[in-house]
């Protein structure tokens, strides 16, 4: 699974995750450093098994946790119209 920002998203890092901009809509979208470390994998070509592996190895959480978050946080992004799987 590729995922991609659509076109009027802006991702912008901060010192606790990243905020995401919907120019279209004038809202802001904010992630704690676990979603954005997520959005960041998925985004550099991570597919959903390796972003969760990386998920796992980083914070310590089990296999199926680690699917199950990456899995919301890319329903949540495309639901919200804020990126493309």
């Amino acid at each position: 699974m590729t995922l991609t920002l659509t076109p009027d998203v802006v991702l912008t890092d901060t010192g606790h995750g990243a905020v995401l901009l919907d120019e279209r809509h004038g809202r802001y979208f904010n992630l704690n450093a676990t979603g954005s470390f997520v959005l960041h994998a998925l985004l550099d070509g991570a597919g959903h098994d390796q972003a969760a592996d990386r998920l796992r190895e980083r914070y310590g959480i089990g296999t199926q946790q680690a699917h199950t978050d990456v899995t919301a946080l890319v329903d949540a992004l495309c639901a919200a119209k804020l990126a493309h799987a």
